[in-house]
């Protein structure tokens, strides 16, 4: 009819969509947000077994993203060939299910088939990821009626999803994590993604799936209670345990992600059961006068097993911890036995940032042993970091630091490098094999001491104490550390390759 119009109708599009611009929105959204909240709580999940590392971090993502874009690719081809009313449901449903079995399958498989850990991880993110990912194209193919509504109703949509997503992030990054167990989150999504497979499902009378995956939600939940890999505390950072020691009533370990960090003798600090903390016990020993209180700062607290060392054998000592987890805190004061006199204050914070809050020439002593599960916090290993560490130091002040490494040693090797090119004198302390006093024996890693400052070491003293109090253990400085050290790269803000440099093990130790 001359004078009127109409946009021409999509082939293909449902007439009667049912599917109004709020509850379209509201799906894009959740689905979006849900497949954030899955990436990030399955790095919290694989930690204790991957560590958190550039890697799993890469793995985890790439994982995500691949989900993505194979549920949108599938989403979009199969709403084209099938009434997308029947689709909608069962992504959500079967998503929910995969989502809440996702915590109890992931702690069994490690714990008792490791070889298959990386297979079904990826399974556990890319099908309920792609079934979610499969919600936009979806929803988008019941909402386009016509051609003149393309371009809004895509792109309304596309920001919807972006929006949950971010959302998504937000939520789990700042509140779920800090405030509830991942496995409580994933289980919390599951049962909400059925609930949401349950209310399409009634308002399309679609496919009914609902009862199955109801009990396959609440399986997964009472699986998650009898799961090995469970923890007394879930913090921010960690997998947290506390575990008595059988042969000494007063002993505790501190185990974070499954690795032993801590050890502590809450009646008796001056006990030291690991290796490297004697090592750094002799170290500062020997480097300072007998009984001499000191103005120490710590990177990284763990079991606070030095703190408290220097608070029983240095009367007076005051001791500084910047220590990023607040949980582990929390642990030091309910379980582990701190109390506030014992000159040891510590700090929620980023050791990096603690140590620019110091005024320049106010520590004697910096202590370095920060790791995150069986991961290295590069930002504290570089020239830039050593330079801060250095600027707190007093003239005559020490810092000291645990490594750890193995197969090559390429991370302390490198790590050796930069504080050699930050201090005037750098000194080795480990097993002769791993710091190369010994050519014949075969280096197996592990826990290494290294010892920076811009006054000459005493060599003999700290052998001395060494040989009291860790046998065959052996320092190397001079030409010997630099010869070990042959051509490492420095570590920097701009260039810090850690987690590649660092070999894997499962048998570290931390504080």
């Amino acid at each position: 009819m001359t004078g009127s119009s109409s946009s021409p109708v999509v082939e293909g599009a449902p007439r009667n969509h049912g599917l109004g611009p709020r509850a379209a929105a509201v799906l894009v959204f959740g689905s979006s947000a849900a497949v954030l909240v899955v990436e990030i709580v399955a790095l919290r999940l694989l930690a204790p077994y991957l560590g958190l590392t550039l890697e799993t971090s890469t793995m985890v993502i790439g994982i995500a993203l691949t989900a993505i874009a194979i549920g949108s690719w599938l989403g979009g081809r199969i709403a084209d060939q099938v009434n997308p009313r029947r689709l909608i449901g069962p992504s959500l449903g079967v998503s929910g299910a995969v989502v809440a079995l996702t915590p109890a399958v992931l702690r069994t498989t490690a714990e008792w088939a490791p070889a298959m850990l990386l297979l079904i991880a990826s399974l556990t993110i890319l099908v309920p990821g792609a079934l979610l990912s499969a919600v936009t194209p979806i929803v988008t193919k019941l909402r386009l009626t016509s051609l003149a509504e393309t371009g809004t109703v895509v792109g309304r949509l596309s920001g919807v999803g972006t929006v949950g997503a971010i959302a998504g992030t937000v939520l789990t990054g700042f509140v779920l994590v800090s405030r509830l167990p991942v496995s409580g989150i994933l289980i919390g999504l599951g049962t909400l993604l059925v609930v949401g497979s349950a209310l399409v499902e009634w308002r399309t009378r679609g496919w009914s799936g609902t009862p199955a995956l109801t009990l396959v939600v609440v399986a997964g939940g009472l699986a998650t209670t009898v799961a090995p890999g469970g923890c007394d505390t879930e913090t921010k950072y960690h997998c947290a345990r506390v575990v008595a020691d059988p042969d000494r009533g007063s002993g505790r370990t501190l185990i974070l992600d499954g690795l032993r960090h801590s050890y502590v003798d809450v009646d008796d600090p001056t006990f030291l059961e690991f290796e490297y903390v004697r090592a750094i016990a002799s170290v500062v020993d020997a480097a300072f006068p007998k009984g001499e209180p000191l103005v120490a700062h710590h990177l990284g607290g763990g079991g606070l097993t030095l703190p408290r060392y220097l608070a029983a054998t240095r009367p007076g000592t005051r001791s500084l911890v910047s220590e990023i987890d607040s949980g582990v805190v929390r642990i030091n004061r309910d379980q582990l036995g701190l109390r506030s006199e014992a000159g040891i204050d510590v700090r929620t914070e980023d050791g990096r940032l603690g140590l620019r809050r110091l005024d320049a020439d106010s520590r004697d002593l910096v202590v370095g042993d920060a790791f995150g599960g069986v991961s290295v916090p590069w930002h504290l290993t570089t020239v830039e970091s050593m330079t801060d560490v250095r600027r707190v130091l007093n003239e005559g002040g020490l810092y000291v630091a645990n490594l750890i490494d193995h197969g090559g040693m390429a991370f302390a090797r490198a790590e050796a490098a930069t504080l050699s090119e930050t201090f005037e004198y750098v000194a080795l302390v480990g097993d002769p094999a791993d710091i190369g006093l010994d050519p014949t024996a075969i280096s197996e890693g592990g826990n290494l001491v290294v010892l920076a400052s811009d006054r000459p070491v005493d060599v003999r003293a700290t052998q001395e104490l060494l040989d009291t109090r860790q046998a065959g253990w052996k320092i190397a400085t001079g030409d010997d550390l630099t010869s070990w050290i042959g051509d490492a790269r420095l570590l920097s803000d701009d260039y810090a390759p850690v987690d590649q440099l660092l070999q894997p093990s499962s048998t570290r130790n931390g504080q």
